[in-house]
């Protein structure tokens, strides 16, 4: 049996972020498929493993203890396979990464597609995505990151943060080759640290998956189709 069920779409997006810690972490999973998560949604919540509005929601096997929202699953991943820093600073760090990178994949798709990219809107977007990408700059710098070595928040081998800078950069950047571009300007040493830890065997493996799995899809729908536009891919 496998330690952990995963509930997400067919797709990358919010829910490669649990994947990629699971992965990393050398652990197995399931996942309960798109039929399974939309009766799950639809049971009031009284009858839900635990209350949640969508996914992500992961069930540990091993402590019966479901838990739902993006960050959140990381955390306690994070917390109960030890994964998270020594110091309740570089903790904090770590959750502040996870928690911009969540931001930015609700404004990559207008809070999930409550709007429609044209080409206006993702002009006016460019500054602030490109502000984005120096966070991830700076925090690094900071922390003694290079074009060639180190990690985001510091340390001798990849982290939590590490592990979703990568996810969010590199499954966004295949998938858009413009804002690849974007990130190799604006953040060159993030870009680079992105590349590194996506070449790491079990994330590697897991984005490979991906692909055979979910093909070019990032997060689906209209959304989807109107950033493929606007972005010419």
């Amino acid at each position: 049996m496998s330690d952990y069920e995963l509930y997400y779409w067919s797709v990358p997006f919010r829910g490669q972020f649990v994947r990629a810690v699971l992965a990393h972490a050398g652990k197995s999973w399931t996942e309960g498929g798109d039929a399974a998560i939309g009766e799950l949604m639809d049971k009031a919540a009284r009858d839900m493993p635990v209350p949640f509005m969508g996914p992500p929601l992961l069930v540990d096997r091993k402590a019966d203890l479901a838990i739902a929202q993006m960050p959140a699953i990381i955390l306690y991943l994070g917390e109960t396979l030890d994964l998270m820093p020594d110091t309740p600073a570089l903790r904090a760090m770590t959750m502040k990464i996870v928690n911009d990178a969540n931001d930015v994949i609700d404004e990559i798709t207008l809070d999930g597609g409550r709007q429609m990219w044209t080409e206006s809107r993702w002009e006016e977007f460019v500054p602030r995505l490109k502000k984005w990408m120096s966070f991830w700059e700076e925090t690094g710098r900071r922390h003694g990151l290079k074009k060639t070595s180190g990690f985001l928040l510091g340390g001798k081998a990849p982290g939590i943060a590490d592990v979703v800078t990568a996810t969010l950069w590199s499954t966004m950047t295949e998938r858009f080759g413009a804002i690849g571009t974007l990130l190799d300007e604006a953040a060159p040493m993030t870009a680079a640290l992105t590349r590194r830890v996506a070449e790491v065997p079990a994330l590697a493996e897991l984005a490979a998956r991906a692909r055979k799995d979910y093909g070019d899809a990032y997060c689906g729908g209209q959304i989807e189709a109107s950033l493929r536009k606007v972005l010419h891919a």
